[in-house]
């Protein structure tokens, strides 16, 4: 089949050359059992490369299983994708088959195969490398006859350079690589999309389909399309639904179509450390923050010196962040003004470092206290005995000891 029939055939919409190609990687692929690796964004479409892999296969009259490894917990992805025996774990009340020996001849499509777990995707290199795995709780070697085409919308070299994907893997399963194009490389198919989706939602909803003006479809044509297809489709829908007109002007659309490019929120670290920021580094902050405010301290304190003890000047204070701060934290009511702030007032002299200089309290000297146990217990025994005036009997009561025990404790640390 060529790669016309093939879209006409699963319904793929698109003139780009790009996508063209990618079709026509998968039509010389599909004959062989050669592993496959789609990747692309997330809403390129990439569900539709193993389908057609698989019906132009020799495999197309066997099984074909779609797995999204993303939505499989952690904890049972190995019994999905390899099976277990009875009792293996919590709730294993019977033998499970799993995918792998479900579809034995078949083809299994592996989506999202990033999120895959470490330890599982060292038993999924053992079956593309050997045709064997072991079922959950099991210690016997089963064969299956699969082929595996995976895909995934993640970096997949920068992936293995964190250590969340296996170099082996990935150069196994990249036997074979197609690479989707993102919707903003193949502009000329996005009206012809919109198109299509205007006139299946006509259908669903019984309604005339919605058409662009040329405004419009300058407008629909040149936004970035960070959901690809997916997002298309979505607005085409909302469109469809919400609005009365059925000729939609490039105003109207512009309500439709998310600024991404316009961030509003604040920002403090860069888009590539966001992830990468530790407690470490927050600390790390602090304590830069405390040292600039002790420079500014000093500043201040020295340029107070050199002023007889009276107001800093001007150009001293505006350049110290330190006594912006104090000065902001004064309630308006008693905040002095930029005159009295600036300029000495014999008399009263009250600006916010007077403020600052009286709350000051020097730091209270703490000596670390003693962890011994030693000393711990003779400390106890000593304020039992002063608390009951020298008696024993009663001493060791308040213990909790016999007083048998308090007399040897007594001698022990030659207490009278």
């Amino acid at each position: 089949m060529n790669v016309l029939q093939i879209k006409q055939r699963f319904g793929i919409i698109g003139l780009s050359q790009l996508l063209d190609r990618a079709i026509n990687t998968a039509i010389q692929v599909a004959p062989t059992d050669l592993s496959v690796l789609i990747t692309g964004e997330s809403g390129t479409g990439k569900e539709i490369m193993p389908q057609i892999i698989h019906q132009l296969s020799s495999r197309k009259h066997s099984q074909y299983i779609a797995v999204n490894c993303g939505a499989i917990p952690e904890g049972t992805i190995d019994s999905e994708l390899f099976g277990h025996e009875k009792g293996s774990f919590t709730g294993a009340h019977n033998d499970r088959k799993g995918y792998f020996e479900v579809a034995d001849g078949g083809t299994i499509f592996l989506d999202e195969v990033a999120e895959l777990p470490v330890q599982t995707q060292v038993r999924l290199l053992r079956v593309l490398e050997t045709g064997e795995f072991i079922k959950v709780g099991s210690s016997k070697v089963l064969k299956t006859n699969v082929r595996i085409v995976a895909a995934t919308n993640v970096n997949i070299p920068e992936a293995i350079r964190k250590g969340k994907f296996r170099e082996d893997l990935y150069y196994r399963l990249n036997t074979v690589p197609i690479q989707l194009p993102a919707l903003r490389e193949r502009k000329e198919d996005i009206y012809l999309l919109f198109r299509k989706f205007a006139a299946d939602f006509a259908e669903k909803y019984r309604m005339p389909a919605v058409r662009l003006n040329d405004d419009a479809q300058k407008l629909l044509t040149n936004y970035g399309w960070p959901g690809n297809i997916r997002q298309v489709k979505n607005i085409t829908e909302q469109i469809s639904i919400i609005e009365q007109l059925r000729e939609i002007d490039a105003p109207t659309l512009s309500r439709y179509l998310p600024n991404f490019s316009e961030n509003k929120l604040p920002a403090i670290y860069n888009e590539e450390a966001k992830n990468e920021f530790s407690e470490r580094e927050i600390l790390y902050k602090v304590l830069f923050d405390m040292r600039n405010d002790l420079t500014d301290l000093k500043k201040l304190v020295f340029d107070l010196i050199q002023n007889g003890g009276g107001s800093l000047p001007k150009e001293n204070i505006e350049n110290t962040s330190l006594i912006k701060r104090l000065y902001a934290e004064f309630p308006k009511s008693t905040a002095p003004t930029s005159d009295q702030f600036f300029k000495p007032n014999p008399s009263n002299i009250d600006s916010p470092v007077d403020h600052f200089m009286e709350d000051y309290q020097e730091p209270e000297e703490f000596v670390e206290e003693s962890l011994s146990l030693q000393d711990k217990e003779l400390e106890m025994i000593k304020r039992a005995l002063e608390k009951h005036r020298g008696r024993r009997k009663d001493a060791a009561l308040e213990l909790g000891i016999s007083e048998r025990t308090l007399y040897r404790k007594i001698n022990e640390h030659n207490l009278k």
